[in-house]
């Protein structure tokens, strides 16, 4: 038994914080008002690809509900790093293992710096929506890669214990670069269109345009002297496959008319690159459409 607590209660963090919840562990989730509501009423409602559950466990709206817990689950876009550490710093129990569960690669770093005290960063690879309040559906996937801490294998056991497998890499600035390549030749291409994986690599030209993206990311991830493990592009071609039906997070936030982390994907990219002196003309091209779209959306919001 670990007492957890997973920060930012979304399609992420409540598939985890679920999954471990299942498995025995007291998990409490810190979200918003109706999601709490649900949680705290029915459970959890886990809608996986190989069982339906309700997962009775604890919800609250508050950071205080971070107090007690020996494993934090970091979750909360990438955008909000700092403002949920803030948040965090005055709840978290001296000896409490934190991880972060985030897109992009600096998450940890930040989170880090303002919490003055070491946070893990792990990849993430899992296919998940919010379905509705207290209701979280798994589309696939589900690993983890982690890089060596103290007490590392422990958690790596807790977390395959609750099927939810957990590889401890040496290389995990570079499974960190990977995971944010696929995001960047998915999410925003996802998010201009509004398709899923499977129906969006169909389309005319979006594998030159994927494979131009792949590209950029992997001089400017050379640049920063970070090795990228594997091939890559058939760790792309591989997402269409395993995820056919998934339509990107940065797609759910555009349709909500939020914003989303597309600064953190793309835009890194494009940052470092500029940086570095490396032209990367398609991740620009994806991140101004984003954002163009993201401030037809916030103007739209303004008028309601």
């Amino acid at each position: 038994m670990m007492k957890t607590a997973v920060m930012g209660a979304g399609a992420v963090g409540c598939y985890y914080g679920g999954m471990l919840a299942r498995a025995g562990h007291e998990v409490t989730l810190i979200g918003r008002a109706q999601h709490v509501a649900a949680v705290l009423r029915d459970g959890l409602y886990l809608d996986t690809l190989s069982f339906q559950a309700h997962v009775p466990m604890q919800a609250d709206t508050d950071a205080s509900g971070l107090r007690g817990a020996k494993l934090v689950l970091c979750c909360v876009k990438s955008t909000d790093s700092e403002a949920a550490a803030a948040a965090m710093a005055p709840h978290l129990e001296p000896d409490a293992l934190i991880l972060s569960l985030q897109n992009g690669v600096d998450n940890a770093a930040r989170l880090q710096a303002s919490l003055q005290r070491e946070v893990v960063p792990a990849v993430v690879y899992v296919a998940s929506e919010m379905a509705g309040p207290g209701h979280v559906k798994h589309h696939g996937r589900g690993e983890l890669v982690v890089g060596p801490f103290a007490g590392s294998d422990e958690i790596a056991k807790l977390f395959d214990e609750a099927d939810v497998p957990m590889l401890i890499s040496d290389n995990v600035a570079g499974a960190l670069w990977a995971k944010l390549i696929l995001n960047c030749a998915y999410n925003a291409l996802s998010a201009i269109t509004q398709m899923p994986y499977g129906r969006l690599v169909q389309g005319e030209g979006v594998e030159d345009m994927m494979r131009d993206v792949v590209a950029e990311c992997l001089a400017v991830a050379q640049s920063e002297g970070v090795s990228v493990p594997g091939n890559i592009w058939e760790a792309v071609q591989g997402i269409a496959r395993t995820m056919p039906t998934q339509i990107s997070s940065t797609a759910h936030d555009l349709a909500r008319g939020k914003p989303g982390e597309i600064d953190h994907l793309n835009g890194y990219v494009l940052s470092r690159g500029k940086a570095r002196g490396i032209p990367t003309p398609v991740n620009r091209a994806l991140h101004s459409l984003v954002k163009l779209l993201e401030s037809r959306a916030t103007a739209r919001n303004s008028k309601n």
